[in-house]
């Protein structure tokens, strides 16, 4: 635990250790930290180093590249003042249930000004008892808390988060967008006077520069150069305040960040310049410096703002839900409506939706036809029609006619909620390209002013005149901010051009591992194909007759996400039977009993294992062929159709144009997966495999030496997500499939993945 002294005035710090502001007169305040006393400002401070010491984290003072703000407002948290987030109207805005005694907040950090700061508090938050995993977002501020409530309550939580000096509050994008909006203008300020401070520099520097072999006056230089001083001050005293502050906090805790040659650089020119001025002796880079901060300060302002555009198409995206629904108070479409918060909504209510009203949770149409414009969620720029029974996404905008709504998911389960959280998820991961920009950042600049002194050495023995201006420009030149800048800037750029082609990156390495794959292997059923299947066909094989075979099908069927199962439910006239022990054998098929009889449904090989009759031979034709039967043998076989998607051949044609490997990796029968290859100009297919052998098929290529891209659909198709380099999961399919994969393509083009491949490649 970090000792509190108080001490008479003597020698002390000018500023506080911990945040950096001056120490007031009074008595001296003291933490120890790495085992030397340090001056605070206030209790509040020593209050935080107190928590931050006592914690074993005093890493962040060594590892921080920017002083806090002053916690003397904030410090000391009271729980009690909390506890008003721990009730159930509050929460449930920003806060989700995850599982039993098991909550998710989103809350927004104010404070975090470098990654030691979100360093700080994920493991401070962590060491909480009852805290199951903290996540901090660089770019957004925003932090995802997940509990146990039996342990702590939110308002514990925000304590510990206030105990070592920063806030904690619900997720709020007005909050937000107030403090962007004074950071953008604070870097704005600083970038203009760099401007103007540059453009009146060079006026009075041009004459010098144009003057040839008449020159100018040295009355007039001098007056020149006295001019350019005072106008260069404002760009050194203000514009380049920034760079200072961090170059003597890299100083302060013995290291070497990209703020020290900057700030050398800026330092030693401008010394050398008054000296020069004063003097009327020797040579001015008054323009120089002007340039160069302007320049500087220009790309710090482009990562901002890339940084919080980034952030804030996440928060449109948020803000696509409607805060309010029209929920109808009875059965019937004439009956009285109510206005509700979108968030008392519960699955089974119904809803109207009027035309230009964004839908407010997903569902399916009851009644009325209409068109939905997708284009923020999938990139889909025209409405998409919906008739009765079509599903609507939570967050699209109803452009058509009246229609009711039948409620199906709600709040954290929207597919919008879904796309947010995987969206987020990518950001908070750092890409390995820049794991490797920071890795070696340091050693860049201390290599860096390694050479610049060497060089500075040289000129001094060979022309002390040229010196200077070599060192300086050794020191400039090599700037290392496009290094430590550029890589974040690029990849948070990346991943929001990538959302609005409807592609969802969902961890931080997609990109970078997107752009060096090899061979992208497709699944067939709801990924190279529309996933729209219909039943053509029905052969009996038993003595069951049609309806009933249709019926026992859609009962085993009945909670499958897959499309071939959803389209035998949707085939069958009634409600499904009554069903139980279902087992779902992944790539093979289903099995349960219907009235105390044991069925199976899916591969004929799976099938046939129950009883003893032979199956008829495969049709040939491009129908994938589902099997129905019993311990008595085979009663039926399903024939469904489903086309392979417009796009497919386009996408095919570029990845092969472009020196990739495609193949197509299916558990359909052999005919349909022939034909579906055809169609979409594949020339490697396999029919008939298991999730364990398309493992083994990718395993196999990546021991070759292949970057395998993966995209896939079903949930039999996850451990082959998992297991590629780079996968991409289908928006339309089952969850377990995106929660696998590194990428979902959430655009109805199949297409718009080449698309992505080719910024991928870009960036």
């Amino acid at each position: 635990m970090g000792e509190v002294r108080q001490t008479a005035r003597g020698t002390h710090d000018a500023a506080c250790y911990h945040c950096g502001q001056s120490v007031p007169r009074g008595p001296e305040l003291h933490a120890v930290i790495g085992g030397l006393p340090r001056a605070m400002c206030c209790a509040g401070c020593v209050a935080v180093a107190e928590a931050i010491v006592g914690n074993g984290l005093e890493d962040y003072y060594r590892n921080r590249d920017r002083f806090p703000e002053s916690p003397r407002e904030a410090i000391p948290a009271v729980v009690s003042d909390l506890l008003v987030f721990d009730r159930e109207e509050i929460q449930r805005g920003f806060v989700r249930d995850i599982a039993v005694n098991e909550r998710e907040a989103a809350l927004i950090l104010d404070g975090i000004h470098c990654p030691a700061c979100i360093w700080l508090n994920e493991a401070h938050v962590a060491r909480q008892p009852g805290v199951i995993a903290i996540h901090v977002n660089y770019t957004t501020r925003r932090a995802t808390v997940r509990w146990d409530t039996r342990s702590i309550q939110l308002s514990g939580i925000l304590a510990a988060i206030q105990a070592i000096g920063y806030r904690a509050f619900p997720y709020d994008p007005g909050a937000m967008e107030t403090s962007r909006k004074r950071e953008r203008r604070d870097a704005l300020l600083r970038l203009a006077i760099a401007g103007l401070g540059m453009m009146q520099i060079m006026m009075y520097a041009y004459p010098a520069y144009v003057s040839g072999e008449a020159g100018v006056s040295a009355d007039a230089l001098a007056l020149m150069h006295w001019a350019s001083l005072i106008l260069t001050c404002p760009v050194v005293f203000y514009s380049s305040l920034p760079f200072f502050r961090g170059a003597l906090r890299d100083l302060k805790q013995r290291r070497t960040g990209m703020d020290v040659p900057v700030a050398l650089g800026i330092g030693t020119a401008f010394i050398g310049s008054v000296a020069a001025t004063v003097t009327q002796h020797g040579a001015v880079y008054f323009d120089s410096i002007a340039m160069f901060v302007f320049f500087l300060l220009g790309g710090r302002y482009l990562e901002l703002h890339a940084r919080h555009r980034a952030a804030a198409y996440l928060e449109y995206l948020g803000r696509a839900m409607p805060a309010v629904a029209r929920r109808f108070c009875d059965a019937g479409d004439t009956g009285a409506i109510e206005t509700i918060p979108a968030a008392a909504l519960r699955p089974g209510d119904r809803v109207l939706v009027r035309p230009g009203e964004n839908f407010p949770a997903d569902g399916c149409i009851e009644s009325g036809d209409t068109q939905a414009d997708q284009a923020l969620l999938t990139g889909e720029s025209s409405p998409i029609a919906k008739h009765v029974g079509d599903t609507v996404i939570g967050g699209s905008l109803n452009r058509g006619n009246p229609v009711t709504v039948r409620v199906e998911r709600i709040g954290a389960d929207t597919v919008l909620s879904g796309i947010v959280r995987l969206m987020e998820r990518g950001m908070q991961q750092r890409p390995p390209l820049q794991q490797f920009a920071d890795r070696i950042a340091g050693q860049f600049v201390a290599l860096v002013l390694a050479i610049a002194a060497a060089a500075a050495l040289y000129w001094m023995w060979v022309d002390p005149a040229r010196a200077l201006p070599v060192a300086i420009a050794v020191l400039v030149v090599t700037c290392p901010c496009a290094l430590s800048l550029a890589t974040p800037m690029t990849m948070a750029v990346a991943t929001a051009a990538m959302a609005r082609l409807g592609i969802v990156v969902t961890r931080g390495q997609a990109i970078e591992t997107l752009a060096r794959a090899t061979h992208f292997v497709f699944d067939k059923t709801g990924t190279l194909t529309e996933g729209r299947l219909q039943l053509v066909q029905v052969h009996l094989l038993g003595n069951a007759d049609h309806y009933r075979a249709i019926a026992l099908a859609a009962a085993l069927e009945s909670r499958s996400e897959h499309p071939l199962g959803k389209a035998i439910v949707a085939a069958a006239a009634d409600q499904p039977l009554a069903v139980s022990g279902i087992r779902n054998f992944p790539g093979q098929g289903i099995e349960g009993r219907v009235d105390g009889r044991r069925l199976r449904i899916g591969q004929k090989k799976f099938v046939a294992e129950l009883g003893p009759t032979t199956f008829a031979e495969e049709s040939a034709s491009s129908a994938t062929s589902v099997w129905l039967g019993d311990e008595q043998g085979a009663l039926a076989q399903f024939l469904l159709e489903d086309r392979v998607r417009d796009d497919a051949c386009e996408l095919v044609s570029d990845l092969r144009a472009a020196g990739h490997i495609v193949m197509l990796l299916s558990g359909d029968g052999t005919h349909a997966v022939r034909a579906a290859a055809a169609s979409a100009g594949i020339p490697y297919q396999q029919a008939r495999m298991l999730p364990d052998q398309k493992l083994a098929a990718v395993k196999q290529m990546q021991q070759d030496g292949a970057v395998v891209a993966m995209i896939g659909d079903g949930i039999n198709d996850a451990p082959v997500l998992a297991q590629a380099q780079v996968s991409i999961a289908m928006g339309s399919g089952a969850p377990l499939a995106q929660g696998a994969a590194d990428m979902v393509l959430i655009s109805p083009r199949l297409s718009d993945l080449g698309r992505g491949l080719r910024l991928a490649r870009k960036t």
